[in-house]
């Protein structure tokens, strides 16, 4: 039997006391992680020094090192994003439906848990701990296979956690981190029918699609951010610098931070030169077309097909300036990949003509894309934000890691 397959043993043994735990039970457990993660804070910070450490040595971008850094303010953010989870309602054992049929069979639809999840993740150990919090209190096992860049801080809060579900009565295995880092291990996970009941991919477009291609085990998509503002004629321009800021600049290596900027050509002139402004405070790189280059003038680089298809996550961006809200549309239906998209404007028109054509999971009018987070939307800590449209989109909280049992009553019908 393969390493892969004895987590997924593993996984599959620990299933029934995952879905029979109490919402007491669950409540402790996450109680007891949350308490455990702040006690262990400098164990944790003294693991990721190595992982930061290897990430400079290879030349990691310092964007993408911020997504790998945890520190004791993000320690205790995490330690309190699973202390949120406490407060939520348990969506296990929920009645979502049903009725009496005219034979007199009587019909509930309930929730239960998915079963065993898989989740493939790129740089980010705070995923490490969200992930496992949510699939605990939505009663699943979890398999984690976070990527080679943060392995020791996996390892790390992974046996962490582990260890607070022991003494809380629950089997360690219902959290279970790879400690293989081979992209054939990845590869079997992907593949682990029989033992895994869905895999969520949550990282690069590049990861999202090589699961998305390979996987056996069904897939929910997440993550890929290629996001935009659309400023239009009738925009604020104070609150559209203001929203173009945050989106870019506040956080650029996440999945839903802006990497494009599309502007009406009716107030390009007054815009472009104030946000241009702006972004020189973080050095951000821009790509512009012709338009776009002829108001910036020196130092604007030439925007091609590859920088509007780019998700850049980084301090930079692609800006168009564009003759109306249908050219901005048009941009958008080709170049997004569904996650946030968001117009600035006055008009109420083209707000609703924005939100009712863009096709994506989130839709802003006059706010920043940044909002895109479970946290943010009252969800708790979110398992990712799903960009496809089958079970989930959005996201995705505790209600979206479950599914439906139909149970039927009856006293002797027959068909």
């Amino acid at each position: 039997m393969s390493y892969t397959e004895e987590l997924g043993k593993k996984a599959k043994a620990a299933v029934a006391a995952a879905a029979g735990a109490s919402t007491q039970q669950k409540n402790d457990a996450l109680a007891a992680i949350a308490k455990a993660l702040r006690d262990n804070k400098d164990t944790i910070i003294a693991e990721n020094a190595k992982d930061i450490a290897a990430a400079q040595a290879n030349g990691m971008t310092e964007a993408k090192q911020d997504r790998l850094k945890l520190d004791e303010k993000r320690i205790e953010g995490i330690a309190q994003g699973v202390e949120q989870l406490i407060a939520l309602a348990d969506p296990i054992g929920e009645v979502i439906g049903g009725g009496n049929r005219p034979n007199g069979l009587q019909i509930v639809k309930k929730r239960v848990p998915l079963g065993v999840i898989g989740i493939i993740f790129e740089s980010r150990p705070n995923v490490t701990v969200d992930a496992a919090a949510l699939c605990l209190k939505a009663g699943n096992v979890v398999i984690l296979k976070g990527g080679k860049e943060a392995i020791n801080s996996n390892i790390c809060l992974g046996s962490i956690m582990r260890k607070a579900l022991a003494e809380t009565g629950l089997p360690e295995d219902i959290i279970q981190v790879v400690e293989n880092t081979s992209r054939e291990t990845t590869t079997e996970l992907m593949k682990l029918n029989g033992y895994v009941d869905v895999i969520i991919p949550r990282g690069s477009a590049n990861l999202i699609q090589a699961v998305v291609k390979n996987a056996t085990v069904p897939v929910i998509e997440t993550g890929a951010g290629n996001c935009h503002v659309y400023v239009d004629a009738s925009a604020d321009p104070d609150m559209a610098v203001e929203i173009t800021d945050n989106a870019k600049t506040q956080r650029p290596s996440v999945c839903n931070a802006i990497e494009s900027l599309l502007v009406h050509k009716d107030i390009a002139e007054k815009f472009l030169p104030m946000i241009a402004d702006r972004f020189k405070e973080h050095d951000v790189k821009i790509y512009g077309c012709d338009r776009t280059i002829a108001i910036l003038g020196d130092g604007i680089e030439k925007a091609t097909e590859t920088e509007y298809a780019t998700e850049f996550n980084d301090f930079i961006i692609a800006v168009k300036v564009v003759d109306d809200i249908d050219e901005a549309i048009a941009h958008i239906r080709k170049y997004s990949t569904g996650h946030s998209e968001c117009i600035v404007t006055s008009s109420l028109a083209n707000a609703q003509k924005f939100q009712n054509e863009v096709d994506a999971a989130a839709v802003y009018v006059n706010a920043s894309t940044r909002f895109t987070d479970g946290g943010e939307f009252g969800f708790g800590a979110e398992i990712g934000i799903s960009t496809q449209k089958l079970h989930a989109r959005g996201p995705m909280g505790l209600t979206e890691l479950t599914s439906v049992k139909y149970l039927i009553n009856g006293n002797g019908q027959i068909r």
